[in-house]
């Protein structure tokens, strides 16, 4: 048995898997956006899950990055009060179940390439286009996290455009510069609203723009040209045998073959073998990735 725990910014969800993948249990608590009381709520979770035996082990998915040498929780934006944390260190201290944790981005990817939509594929890429953006790369049905734990974080990159600041200007680390500031559900909806003078939410965007509302198809007719510049810049690092859309912008999106017909004109590559798929499990994908990382912990 393992258990997967998906520590977001607003819950946690939680999944108890057999060892064949099947979900046994799952379920969501809010997220109480304190750090002692985020350990006593996770603690109180596993306990619950595994009859207090401390047998079972624990696969944590969560926003930023573990730094390798300090175990400290870094790049956690949408949780702020995370960062410099050691969850890991400060849950053995509550139980004695075996924990690791990784960055949610990565666990979805994991699991979409374990047994998801892209399980037949040597080298993949996670994409998460949520309220965030994030990414992941899974080769072999491994995480590669790198050196600095930030593999996969192509969100934290500056926007190929032209007009971004150069390096010795006081707004080159910008959220608003960054690839997140322009692709997460939050940067949708402050970019629209501002230009359009509204105030409604990225999927009632989207909405619109299925509706053949002007304002709508103008900015995610531009939508799509800048996602299609960023992958660019996955496809030409890596070149990967599959990149996974999800979260809740890639739940709205239904054009993902004119992002990818997009992507192959920037590189010019009109045969692009690269697949763009929509994640089997859904918003599962995360926590049960962090389950299937617990599980290769014990292999």
């Amino acid at each position: 048995m393992q258990i997967g725990i998906d520590l977001g910014a607003t819950k946690i969800e939680y999944v108890l898997l057999d060892n064949d993948n099947i979900e046994l249990k799952r379920d969501r608590v809010q997220t109480p956006k304190d750090y002692e009381k985020t350990i006593i709520t996770i603690t109180e979770i596993v306990k619950k899950l595994d009859n207090k035996s401390g047998k079972f082990n624990v696969g944590i998915c969560h926003p930023g990055a573990v730094d390798k040498t300090t175990g400290l929780i870094k790049n956690a934006h949408n949780s702020q009060w995370l960062n410099n944390k050691n969850l890991i260190k400060d849950l053995k201290l509550k139980i004695n179940n075996n924990f690791l944790s990784e960055n949610d981005a990565n666990c979805f990817c994991l699991s979409e390439a374990f047994d998801g939509s892209a399980s037949h594929y040597e080298t993949v890429f996670g994409i998460i286009l949520g309220s965030g953006c994030g990414g992941g790369l899974v080769i072999n049905k491994k995480i590669i996290s790198g050196a600095n734990g930030l593999g996969g974080e192509w969100s934290l990159n500056q926007m190929p455009l032209t007009n971004t600041p150069n390096l010795k200007s006081d707004k080159i680390l910008d959220f608003s510069n960054r690839l997140e500031g322009y692709l997460s559900g939050k940067s949708i909806e402050k970019r629209f609203n501002e230009q359009f003078n509204e105030n409604i939410s990225a999927k009632e965007i989207v909405s619109r723009y299925r509706k053949k509302d002007s304002n709508s198809i103008l900015f995610i007719n531009e939508y799509k040209d800048i996602l299609a510049r960023c992958l660019v810049l996955i496809v030409t690092t890596l070149d990967p045998d599959a990149i996974v859309f999800g979260g809740g912008i890639s739940n709205e999106i239904d054009f993902l073959d004119q992002i990818k017909k997009k992507t192959s004109l920037f590189i010019n590559e009109p045969n692009l073998k690269t697949v763009f798929l929509k994640p089997k499990y859904g918003d599962a994908s995360g926590v049960r990735g962090a389950a299937i990382l617990s599980r290769q912990s014990s292999i």
